[in-house]
């Protein structure tokens, strides 16, 4: 049985897959610019204002309170937490993360910081920080270190908010 034609078409159909879906993004992504860029009344985002992203995110982090540091996240927006399991992909799931994770009262310090504007109205700041925790049971106090990417997204009314949040623990400490 010759397999050689199978071989063909399946290479075929996966070109016609990796196309559609190119020209699609393509599409997606000139959009976005062509959002972005129409707005001649909009500056473009600079480094140091999604360097500010993090500092009012870890200042929500400082009340102590859930919903105000959920109110960062867009409604769709998706979690990957440092010390937890369980990917939170909608409010509430963001929201019960944060009950568990604030009473260690974490204070977070940017070790290094790499942002990506993509276009006005989408950022990215990947890099590492430190948070230092105090355990709410004991007392100890621990540091935790850890790799970190905020993806962030311009809203109509000029919010930034938080699309995907991914934060893990170093492999190595």
């Amino acid at each position: 049985m010759n397999r050689r034609p199978v071989r063909r078409r399946t290479a075929v159909a996966a070109t016609a897959v990796l196309a559609a879906g190119t020209l699609a993004l393509g599409a997606g992504t000139a959009g976005a610019d062509a959002r972005g860029k129409g707005d001649k009344h909009t500056r473009p985002v600079t480094k140091a204002q999604v360097l500010g992203l993090f500092d009012r995110w870890n200042a929500a982090l400082q009340t102590g309170d859930p919903d105000r540091v959920a109110d960062l996240y867009a409604k769709d927006a998706v979690l990957l937490p440092t010390v937890s399991n369980q990917v939170r992909a909608d409010r509430a799931g963001i929201v019960d993360y944060f009950e568990h994770f604030l009473p260690n009262k974490p204070v977070g310090t940017k070790v290094e910081s790499v942002v990506n504007i993509l276009d006005r109205d989408t950022v990215i700041d990947t890099g590492v920080y430190e948070f230092a925790l105090t355990d709410h049971r004991t007392g100890e106090k621990s540091t935790v270190r850890a790799r970190y990417t905020y993806a962030y997204e311009k809203q109509p009314n000029g919010t930034w908010l938080i699309v995907n949040h991914h934060s893990s623990k170093m492999p190595q400490g």
